[in-house]
């Protein structure tokens, strides 16, 4: 029997169900859990063309769209193996928890605990439809990350 094209759907359901996918980064909190709320204190930028804080990746979404980006960040949540990879919540004290500058989330294949201090380089990409519920305004997507 061949695999058919409705098993990554099934995969995505079952993530679902469990309530394992990150919340919505850039917009209100969605239904399923949004960004952590935890309070961070201001690190300092990183250094180099691409460097930028958390909210300006979020409030420059349309400017970044498809360009690397590089964030000095805590790491706040994360949730791994989910669709194939880690999905974290970067902090760094910019931005504003009500409005949601607060928070970005970055894919990756590297592992991280909450807590770490990591650089994120990676590749802005906006308005991310998973289906379900699950829209992202921006992504840090396929990060490297760096203790």
């Amino acid at each position: 029997m061949r695999a058919t094209p409705l098993l990554a759907p099934l995969a995505f359901a079952i993530a679902l169900a469990a309530n394992a996918m990150p919340g919505a980064s850039g917009t209100a909190p969605s239904q399923h859990g949004g960004a952590p709320a935890a309070t961070v204190k201001k690190l300092p930028k990183a250094t180099g063309p691409d460097a930028r804080t958390v909210e300006e990746v979020v409030k420059g979404k349309t400017a970044l769209k498809d360009k690397p980006v590089l964030v000095n960040a805590q790491v706040v949540k994360v949730n791994n193996d989910i669709m194939g990879k880690n999905w974290v919540h970067l902090q760094d004290g910019s931005g504003k928890a009500a409005d949601g500058t607060h928070d970005v989330i970055a894919t990756t294949k590297d592992k991280v605990a909450v807590g770490d201090v990591v650089k994120a380089k990676g590749t802005v990409r906006t308005d991310v439809n998973l289906g379900s519920g699950y829209a992202y305004a921006v992504l840090i997507e396929d990060a490297k990350l760096a203790k």
